[in-house]
């Protein structure tokens, strides 16, 4: 996937890399989209222990921050990985409900934190994901392997974390 981009996943070339015939691979996958199913449990999980692994520092807004540049990071590590569990690169494949159950506890473990931020606002996780999603689509469509949209981060969370204090102040909406 890595060479091929996540959709671009053969079952052919994926048998040769662990040494097997692609027939084989039917014996522990039903399907390509069993598959792609067990790598999006895994990133997930992956993910959000990575997140999880981050050391508080009884600061909720700046302990946001770190676990934000983590995710990012996370998320710039590898592309392939990133466009299976974050976005729809895979025409016809749905996540199980069991492999989308840690991206859904993650999610969760990250609106309580941005509430403990300030952020209590129910869309205030909306908007959260859509600025950083959208700072790292940036970083790997226009420059991968740079720091253009990366280097922005700290300030889209000041940019966030105002417009949450502004409104909480009734400067806004």
């Amino acid at each position: 996937m890595r060479e091929h981009g996540v959709a671009g996943l053969s079952l052919r070339d994926l048998g040769k890399k662990v040494g097997m015939r692609a027939q084989s691979l039917y014996s522990y996958f039903d399907s390509k989209d069993a598959i792609y199913d067990a790598l999006f449990e895994e990133g997930c999980r992956e993910c959000f222990e990575r997140i999880q692994q981050v050391e508080g520092t009884g600061d909720p807004r700046a302990d946001f921050r770190t676990r934000s540049r983590a995710f990012v990071d996370f998320c710039l590590e590898d592309h392939a990985r990133y466009q299976l569990l974050f976005q729809r690169t895979i025409p016809g494949f749905e996540p199980s409900p069991a492999s989308y159950a840690p991206s859904v506890e993650g999610l969760e473990i990250s609106r309580k934190a941005l509430v403990e931020a300030g952020g209590t606002d129910p869309c205030d996780l909306d908007l959260y994901t859509g600025v950083v999603t959208g700072l790292v689509d940036q970083q790997i469509s226009n420059d991968p392997g740079g720091d253009r949209w990366y280097r922005l981060l700290d300030d889209a969370l000041d940019m966030f974390f105002a417009y949450i204090d502004a409104r909480e102040k009734g400067r806004t909406r």
